[in-house]
């Protein structure tokens, strides 16, 4: 395949996706890393996307899914009901780790009166926390992810692996009988490096999320402890969960 029939191609590809693997389209497009390299630096320069360790961000998509400024806006009342009942699940004293997402930001807001120590890899978390005297924050570092407000990537991982906590409350893209899953693999190890440094992990995510079944697995659903959603979850998922060992709390 040619350069410019390849770059087209790539380009088709990031158009639909938000992160793309290196090693991925190397297999994908049976070409060499030097040249895929040389693809993806053409389409940065083109601003079709940028580099990032592991592969490539598209800056073409633009939907709500993916941008956390909208996604807040999403299911408001569900969300606060939500994160009132998660919050009520951390005690005085605990170690907490928080992931990103609208939902779990709502959940940080419930717990301004608790004395906690909060893990988290999001800005948009560690903000809500910002002027409180009895919330102990540390940020994990790593890449800052656009729009999203999350650190992820190595950086991010190897400091996840190093600390214990009590409690993980955290959001997901998708929730099925197989598990949880996430649309994004850059975003991905995070969630599992939180997972592995948990004693116990709560999913905050309200109904939309549910049999919704993302491009990646995360997950099986025997890592997962208890699910706090809101009251439009059919009542057969939630005798799936049960099933499966997860306490499921309604909101």
């Amino acid at each position: 395949m040619k350069q410019a029939q390849r770059l087209l191609k790539v380009q088709e590809v990031f158009a639909k996706q938000e992160f793309v693997n290196f090693e991925n389209l190397c297999e994908l497009f049976g070409a060499s890393k030097s040249s895929i390299r040389r693809d993806l630096m053409e389409l940065e320069h083109k601003g079709v996307l940028r580099r990032v360790h592991g592969g490539a961000i598209s800056l073409q998509i633009r939907d709500e899914v993916m941008d956390f400024s909208r996604l807040s806006g999403s299911f408001r009342e569900e969300k606060i009901r939500i994160a009132k009942a998660a919050a009520a699940l951390v005690g005085n004293g605990q170690t907490i780790i928080m992931g990103g997402g609208s939902t779990v930001a709502e959940v940080a807001t419930s717990l301004l009166t608790k004395s906690i120590q909060v893990v988290t890899n999001s800005v948009p978390v560690a903000q809500i926390f910002w002027d409180s005297k009895e919330i102990e924050v540390t940020l994990t570092g790593g890449y800052l992810y656009p729009r999203l407000g999350v650190s992820l990537g190595p950086i991010c991982e190897r400091m996840l692996h190093s600390v214990s906590a009590d409690l993980l409350i955290m959001g997901i893209r998708g929730i099925t009988a197989a598990g949880i899953s996430d649309s994004n693999s850059l975003i991905v190890e995070s969630l599992r490096a939180m997972i592995k440094a948990a004693r116990r992990v709560v999913i905050v995510a309200d109904h939309s999320k549910f049999e919704q079944d993302a491009m990646i697995h995360v997950a099986p659903l025997s890592d997962i402890d208890q699910i706090v959603t809101d009251s439009g979850l059919a009542p057969e998922i939630r005798k799936m969960l049960e099933e499966n060992d997860v306490q499921c709390t309604i909101a």
